[in-house]
């Protein structure tokens, strides 16, 4: 089993930590975790897993590193691990948005293969959606990292210059639709629910939407038009948010989080 280094373990390096440990299989011993604020990861210690503060440490340790860190930490990172990648060894998944492969080989001036990859928080409980994207030259490659990322949720290929794309919605998205379910929740307070009852009815009817779509593969349309009558409830519940300016709204967010991610690095 390859050895893996999640170097700059922060949210969502935590999140692929528990997400290999739960649902991929990994044993916690053939990972070890970096971070330059090592109490934020010490518990991860009683489980079996490698902490260090030292990057360089934790590339020699392993054959996968995943790199986690801010944007503008990319550059320091690169330059403490560059003498220890080993391109007969090490494989470099960078979850870093807006560093391209390009960069990413141009800092560290070694011939490593170079994975992209952007999934989202919901990787901790093996539901993420991770893009992946690679050079030509390293097509080979994106079987290991889809393999890591299969056991975490759905994974879907695409062109490097797509993965700001999936940045805004797939990552981002996240934040997005959790937006959607809490004014959802709002809504079912102020119309007389309990708080708790209205959480529970509003996530597993956003989780019955989603499923919907994904075992059906019908168009969002096409599930609306069940449920709108003509005279109805829902159409009348649909027009006045279209009214305030929901779809609307969604999509300039995509948009806007979209063109902050080009120019993150």
């Amino acid at each position: 089993m390859k050895k893996i280094a999640i170097l700059g373990a922060g949210n969502i390096g935590q999140a692929i930590y528990r997400g290999l440990v739960r649902k991929g299989g990994m044993r916690p011993e053939n990972i070890i975790l970096s971070n330059t604020n090592l109490p934020l990861i010490e518990a991860y210690k009683k489980e079996g897993c490698g902490i260090t503060d030292d990057n360089k440490e934790a590339a020699a340790f392993a054959d996968i590193l995943i790199l986690s860190v801010e944007p503008q930490q990319m550059d320091r990172l690169l330059e403490q691990i560059r003498d220890s990648v080993n391109p007969g060894k090490h494989v470099i998944i960078s979850i870093v948005s807006g560093v391209s492969i390009e960069k990413i080989h141009a800092k560290l001036n070694v011939p490593v293969p170079v994975i992209r990859a952007m999934p989202n928080t919901a990787i901790s409980i093996g539901e993420s959606m991770t893009a992946l994207a690679c050079r030509d030259e390293d097509k080979q490659y994106l079987d290991l990292a889809a393999g890591i990322f299969e056991h975490l949720g759905e994974t879907i290929i695409l062109r490097e210059d797509l993965i700001t794309a999936s940045t805004a919605l797939g990552s981002c998205g996240i934040a997005f639709f959790m937006r959607a379910i809490r004014a959802a929740i709002q809504g079912g307070i102020e119309i007389g629910l309990h708080s708790e009852d209205a959480k529970k009815m509003a996530t597993q009817t956003a989780k019955g939407a989603a499923m919907l779509l994904l075992l059906g593969g019908n168009h969002p349309e096409h599930e609306i038009d069940k449920v709108t009558t003509p005279l109805g409830v829902t159409i009348s519940g649909l027009n006045q948010m279209e009214h305030a300016g929901f779809s609307s709204a969604m999509i300039r967010g995509i948009v806007t989080a979209w063109e902050k991610a080009k120019d993150l690095y």
